[in-house]
């Protein structure tokens, strides 16, 4: 894997993280995407990882990518390694957690929404400013309505507005909205939530929200069950968890 330029990244106790870097307002270009595309494709196939964190170096958390990439002769090439970015944060089996401050705009706020869990800096300001420079933003268009409904999707997207964490929070955007210096307690207090758990079973959990997505209740209800029983009752983890509880002592994980 190459030096990485525009990033930097740390692997501790199963727990990615992953800093955007590149001064002063971390805006993205295709060097910086294919970076962390990288980063992505190797945490995918990583069996004991049990959570992503995305955070940012500097005052804010990323402003969007490069406007010069957009450029006709730089646009195919940009919109295909932006796209990767959201083809792997989907294949992604654990949570992936957002760590946000300052401006969370254009794509950089795709890239916050592409996360399970949005933990924002009570002073972040989110938006889509695309539309005021003649654009609109792919991956908001389609992950927007699954998070704040069509309607206030489309009002992110025409008015190109900025909102507040809390507003934002409101919307079912954010999740936790944090004091400005206690972003990175808050973030690792839910960290540590995630790390207490077995990486299989986190993975599992995830699995089961999100495979049945859009389908309807009970065909739903029968692909939960048929994972519960036939694949979660089935591992070493979850017969631990339960002679633990039975036996008043933490478990010991086996990822198995």
């Amino acid at each position: 894997m190459s030096e990485l330029k525009h990033l930097t990244y740390e692997k501790i106790d199963a727990v990615a993280r992953i800093t955007l870097n590149r001064p002063k307002f971390n805006m993205m270009n295709i060097e910086m995407m294919d970076e962390l595309n990288d980063r992505l494709e190797a945490l995918a196939n990583d069996d004991d990882l049990k959570c992503i964190v995305f955070d940012a170096a500097g005052k804010h958390f990323c402003t969007g990518v490069e406007v010069a990439d957009h450029k006709p002769d730089m646009v195919d090439d940009m919109i295909a390694t932006f796209n990767r970015l959201f083809e792997l944060t989907e294949q992604i089996e654990v949570p992936i957690i957002a760590s946000v401050q300052g401006y969370c705009l254009g794509g950089g706020m795709e890239l916050a929404i592409a996360c399970d869990v949005i933990v924002a800096a009570e002073s972040t300001q989110f938006g889509q400013p695309e539309i005021k420079v003649g654009f609109f933003p792919p991956y908001a268009a389609i992950r927007l309505p699954q998070l704040v409904g069509p309607a206030r999707a489309i009002e992110i997207c025409t008015t190109g507005k900025f909102y507040g964490a809390e507003d934002a929070r409101r919307m079912g955007m954010v999740a936790y909205v944090s004091e400005d210096q206690k972003l990175g307690e808050t973030t690792n207090q839910i960290v540590k939530e995630i790390q207490a758990n077995s990486p299989l079973i986190i993975r599992l959990n995830k699995r089961a929200v999100k495979q049945h997505l859009g389908v309807a209740f009970k065909p739903a209800l029968a692909g939960v069950s048929d994972l519960f029983l036939n694949t979660l009752m089935k591992t070493e983890d979850t017969l631990e968890g339960i002679a633990s509880y039975e036996e008043k002592r933490k478990p010991v994980w086996k990822n198995r």
